[in-house]
């Protein structure tokens, strides 16, 4: 798995959370710029997290209970 496969995780993680963040924030009522921009930074932060544990267990090999996607 090359940087090209973490990457395009990345970026479907942080795309999919950004567009939830955003529904919840115009479902809201009165959405901003601030708003957007808010949601935008906390779909990259806890993308990355995501991510970033998941490569970590990918390195590690330690297995994932709840993941069928782990290549050995």
């Amino acid at each position: 798995m090359g940087a090209g496969f973490w990457i395009s995780r990345y970026l479907l993680a942080s795309g999919i959370l950004f567009i939830i963040l955003t529904v919840v924030e115009y479902s809201k009522g009165s959405t901003s710029k601030a708003d957007i921009l808010s949601a935008l930074a906390w779909s990259l932060v806890a993308s990355a997290i995501f991510i970033g544990s998941k490569y970590w267990r990918f390195r590690k090999a330690v297995a994932c209970a709840s993941c069928s996607d782990t290549a050995k």
